[in-house]
């Protein structure tokens, strides 16, 4: 089945101003000598401006690992996050292996766009040096599947991951790249800022990025409903959002 991509209007927004669900641990890989758990920050923001947006308190918060998934939502602190309301968080880590964090938030409604964002956001964190279960999926509405460890990739791997709604491909969804970017690089021009790629008839993309830390993936697509504001019917962007982290080399 191919879904309607977001129309023209909404996608061409412009490359400066794409949002990003986030979750970001301070590390991605956690040895058992940096202790028994990792701190995450949540937030709603643009990563390569480092300009943070007002992320509500989410509909769901929880971690995954092992098969089984534990509800996080209550464990959440208000926290400031690039300039604007987010969110921290302490994940115990009590055994080996991936841990998925996955986050809903509330509809964002966006004047821009005249229309609402849902950004569902995913992040991957491995332990004590085991990797099991790096590709567990979590089966929100929108989803990216990693087809590669999204950990333990150093600057300029490849990295491949399939787009799928309802658990089902979607074919040539576009995907908008952006780099978290906490050393201030600067851009050599807006369009450098959000870059674009679009998957092919299976929903696969690959991408391999030009430095280190942490990379967001955001596959975005038009919801088959609708919410309302202020008496009106408006439109829903819906994001399945990946952050992958890429270590640099020789450091």
């Amino acid at each position: 089945m191919r879904y309607t991509l977001l129309p023209a209007l909404i996608l061409a927004a412009g490359a400066a101003q794409a949002h990003f669900g986030m979750i970001i641990p301070e590390d991605a890989m956690i040895a058992q000598e940096d202790g028994r758990g990792v701190d995450l920050t949540l937030s709603f923001s643009h990563p390569f401006e480092e300009a943070g947006m007002t992320l509500e308190a989410p509909v769901s918060v929880s971690v995954t690992h092992d098969g089984e998934t534990t509800d996080l939502t209550g464990a959440l602190t208000p926290a400031e996050v690039m300039g604007d309301a987010g969110f921290a968080l302490t994940l115990d880590l009590p055994r080996p292996g991936s841990y998925v964090l996955a986050m809903e938030p509330q509809p964002y409604w966006e004047p821009a766009e005249d229309a609402f964002i849902i950004h569902y956001t995913k992040t991957y964190v491995g332990a004590y040096g085991v990797d099991d279960g790096w590709d567990a999926m979590v089966g929100m509405p929108v989803e990216i599947l990693p087809l590669d460890r999204p950990y333990g990739l150093w600057e300029g791997n490849i990295f491949r991951g399939q787009v799928l709604r309802d658990g089902e491909p979607v074919p040539f969804a576009e995907v908008e790249v952006e780099h978290y970017n906490q050393a201030g690089v600067p851009a050599p021009s807006e369009l450098m800022i959000t870059q674009t790629i679009v998957a092919d008839g299976d929903g696969v993309f690959s991408y391999a990025p030009p430095g280190d830390g942490w990379w967001g993936f955001a596959a975005l697509m038009e919801a088959d409903y609708t919410l309302d504001h202020e008496g009106s019917a408006k439109g829903v962007e819906l994001g399945a959002v990946l952050w992958v982290h890429f270590e640099a080399f020789g450091e």
